[in-house]
């Protein structure tokens, strides 16, 4: 008889929260959600909990407490409601909880994503954000604790699977050249600049291969997830900046690499779909069924590789530069870019606004050592203050 996981989901309304709770469903006797948490869709969250009847559900919007309380009343639920940060931060580090799926978007998860390593969680983690912000002090945190993380970002969870095994000095690296991180291109894989000057934000979330949520798919779309995604390999696998490369991979089915000094180079292949990922860390180091089929390579007949374009896509070298700086540069880059793709969204700025918006305020932002979370935050307060201060200069869309 396995062991049965218990199981924390910060983010279950959103796209790695329905794919995860899809894993979930196909296996009842290894796992039991204890925790779903959502933003603000009560609604979302009230169909997941008639579902899954987790021990509590948790809205991070105070204000929708009543409605999430009144919804599982009447649907006779016996989850308890919660609400607020302090309360998704509570659930990460429940006791009847030993793995906690971090899949809340943005800096919003930080809190919570690092409570989970303190507390010494299996953490699965898909909130890029809180490894780009704390990085070191997430590692740190875990190392500390006993915290074991797993990335379900299917580039990280690539290389995850393709390194060899921690050795007895805790060594893992030990024979390894590269990492290689692939990327799609985006839906503007091929153009040049002056293509993209009149972009709408329903261009940019038309994904050619994987369904996500808007502010993901604009970050594929500028490559911003792409350069996000070299921050938290340098973390993930310590890893240095300058042996990490990015490699645009058209058809989505080799989700990264690790190149060996022996000419050895080892793929990771698979749909374009997460469930692949999730599985794969919800039953490690065993192997599930996913709900995903089998790669036909004879139907594909082909995979694509090429460079990324850096000059029609700059977010890319944004996020390297800011690797280099250290310190907080990566707080105020993932806050001035989420600043920079809402007003996109918003329709308050160009889609080549977007690189430009965070260039600027990385050079108006003073960089300072990320000695902790309280600096991490006023890093991430003053990206945002100098990036919402820059857009009514900019062009609007």
């Amino acid at each position: 008889m396995r062991a049965e996981r218990t199981i924390a989901i910060l983010g279950a309304t959103g796209s790695i929260g329905g794919s995860a709770l899809d894993v979930i469903a196909r296996h009842p006797q290894r796992f039991t959600v204890t925790t779903l948490s959502a933003h603000r869709d009560v609604d979302g969250l009230l169909a997941l909990c008639r579902q899954f009847q987790p021990r509590r559900a948790v809205i991070a919007d105070p204000a929708l407490l009543d409605a999430l309380a009144t919804g599982l009343r009447k649907a006779g639920l016996a989850s308890e409601p919660l609400a607020g940060p302090d309360a998704v931060v509570a659930a990460a580090t429940a006791s009847d909880t030993d793995t906690v799926i971090a899949a809340i978007v943005g800096a919003a998860g930080m809190r919570s994503t690092l409570a989970a390593a303190q507390a010494g969680k299996r953490l699965l983690l898909a909130n890029k954000e809180s490894v780009v912000l704390a990085g070191a002090l997430l590692i740190d945190a875990a190392t500390r604790n006993g915290a074991q993380i797993i990335p379900i970002d299917s580039e990280h969870n690539a290389i995850f699977q393709c390194l060899p095994p921690i050795d007895t000095a805790g060594e893992r690296l030990k024979g390894v050249r590269r990492l290689l991180l692939t990327a799609s291109g985006g839906p503007f894989r091929g153009k040049q600049r002056a293509d993209l000057q009149a972009i709408t934000p329903d261009q940019a979330c038309a994904h050619p291969n994987w369904v996500m949520g808007r502010k993901i798919s604009v970050d594929s779309a500028t490559l911003m997830n792409k350069g996000l995604e070299v921050i938290e390999a340098h973390w993930l696998f310590a890893m240095p900046a300058e042996r990490i490369e990015v490699l645009v991979h058209p058809q989505s089915i080799v989700h990264s690499l690790v190149d060996y000094a022996d000419g050895s180079m080892l793929a990771q292949l698979g749909q374009p779909d997460m469930r692949t990922a999730l599985a794969q860390a919800l039953a490690w180091p065993e192997r599930i069924q996913s709900g995903v089929g089998a790669l036909d390579l004879a139907r594909l007949g082909r995979l694509d590789f090429e460079p990324p374009d850096r000059l029609t896509f700059p977010c890319l070298d944004l996020a390297y530069h800011a690797l280099q700086l250290g310190g907080t540069a990566g707080a105020i880059v993932n806050a001035a870019n989420e600043v920079a793709v809402s007003a996109f969204l918003q329709g308050q700025l160009r889609f080549l606004g977007i690189a430009e918006l965070i260039a600027r305020t990385l050079e108006r932002v003073a960089v300072t050592a990320a000695t902790d979370i309280d600096t991490l935050l006023a890093a991430d307060r003053a990206a945002r203050e100098a990036a919402s201060q820059q857009l009514p200069l900019m062009e609007a869309l």
